[in-house]
């Protein structure tokens, strides 16, 4: 049975109760679930589909955008607010970019419980921003961007997003340890610390602003060899007179000017001189700037933390529209999140590529098809064209045959 938007206590966890915080796998009744924003008079229409290729009409119905070059903006609540103090959250949901999208988003974002969904927009505070952004070639990406103290901070890592138009699953989760795992379709592709991985806190130390380079100090690990001097036959030009060049015959100084030789590559030309390089018998290693703690820096222990999260929101751009958001789901539970693909995602994903695959083959046969069959219009041509070319001699040769008997017909006659 489909679900939305409902608070379920659900599987035990080592930790005590699951609980599902949101989940929407769109239906027909979506609109009454989701608000489009109004800051805009010119966003962009949403509409169910399932796409070209699906393996059940309603449960693979998703939000698709339909108008090309333009924004979107829509949001949806959470029956209550929730804290993740404690306890972990994940953050899962599918995109399908049928049209092979060019430029544009595929990312959701998860705000707090007092958002006015009616005026949602690009500025709207958010605690976290997750999912794919393709623009060009240079743009295949997957954001993970947390806010911390009003500010928001990007993943300093590079996490590659799926770039193809099948469907595919976005997975973040937040732990309590100040730990995060990024999958895709299931699979783990990045993981690690909030501090590491973001600018959340400032640095933990600082250079000594107090330290200086001694004067005395030495870094050249090399030096030229001062007892190496330049031969004396090294100074050599680069371009010399041709020998053997000489001056034209029909040369007229008069009219041509002084003759000149050309020039030519000197080939005992040696380049620019350098002495030898030595080791520097006073090189004491490269200086490195001493480090103090930073007095900016606090620990926290905390950084996971967001003490409301109460509504999640697709706020993107499209150059070129078709993408299908679908199985949105918010949790405290990695095996619930599993569970819930294993309902929504894995039927799909066999059955989709196969219906893809036999849909390309079945281009392929027509494709050939059509190509056989203009060869063989143009193979037709070509022999009436040669057919009628060999009417037409023989009509000639019949009308020289009757030219000649009327000729010899008149030859008698004379």
């Amino acid at each position: 049975m489909r679900t939305f938007s409902l608070l379920i206590l659900g599987s035990l966890c080592a930790f005590g109760l699951a609980e599902v915080y949101f989940r929407e796998d769109f239906d027909d009744s979506w609109k009454d679930r989701w608000t489009v924003s109004k800051n805009k008079d010119d966003y962009g229409k949403w509409e169910l589909s399932a796409g070209k290729f699906y393996g059940d009409a309603k449960r693979d119905a998703g939000l698709k955008t339909s108008q090309d070059a333009k924004f979107y903006a829509i949001s949806s609540k959470f029956p209550k607010k929730f804290s993740n103090r404690g306890k972990s959250v994940v953050i899962q949901f599918t995109v399908k970019h049928e049209q092979n999208i060019d430029c544009g988003g595929g990312y959701v974002k998860v705000m707090s419980s007092d958002i006015d969904q009616a005026n949602f927009h690009g500025e709207t505070p958010y605690n976290v921003m997750f999912g794919p952004d393709i623009c060009g070639p240079g743009t295949k990406k997957v954001h993970v961007i947390f806010s911390y103290k009003g500010k928001n901070h990007l993943i300093k890592k590079d996490i590659r997003c799926k770039d193809d138009d099948l469907t595919h699953l976005y997975t973040l989760i937040l732990n309590p340890d100040n730990t995060y795992e990024v999958q895709i379709d299931g699979e783990k592709v990045e993981s690690g610390s909030l501090e590491t991985d973001w600018d959340l806190l400032p640095a933990k130390n600082i250079k000594d602003p107090d330290a200086k380079k001694p004067a005395d100090w030495d870094d050249k690990e090399y030096i030229d060899d001062p007892e190496d001097s330049k031969p004396e036959d090294w100074e050599k030009p680069e371009h010399i007179k041709d020998p053997d060049a000489k001056k034209p015959d029909d040369w007229d100084d008069d009219m041509d000017g002084e003759w000149e030789a050309p020039m030519i590559d000197n080939p005992e030309f040696k380049g620019e001189w350098k002495p030898k390089q030595i080791k520097n018998p006073a090189y004491k290693g490269k200086w490195i700037h001493p480090e103090i703690d930073n007095p900016e820096y606090e620990a926290n222990d905390e950084l996971y933390l967001y003490e409301d999260w109460g509504a999640i929101g697709i706020d993107i751009w499209q150059v070129k529209s078709g993408s299908i958001f679908d199985n949105i789901l918010v949790t405290d539970d990695v095996a619930e999140a599993k569970a819930h693909a294993a309902e929504t995602f894995e039927p799909l994903k066999e059955v989709e590529k196969k219906k893809k695959e036999e849909h390309e083959e079945e281009e392929k046969k027509k494709m050939e098809a059509e190509e056989k069959k203009r060869e063989e219009e143009e193979k037709d041509k070509k022999t009436d064209s040669a057919e009628e070319e060999d009417a037409e001699d023989e009509e000639d040769k019949k009308d020289k045959k009757k030219a000649a008997k009327k000729d010899e017909e008149d030859h008698d006659e004379l």
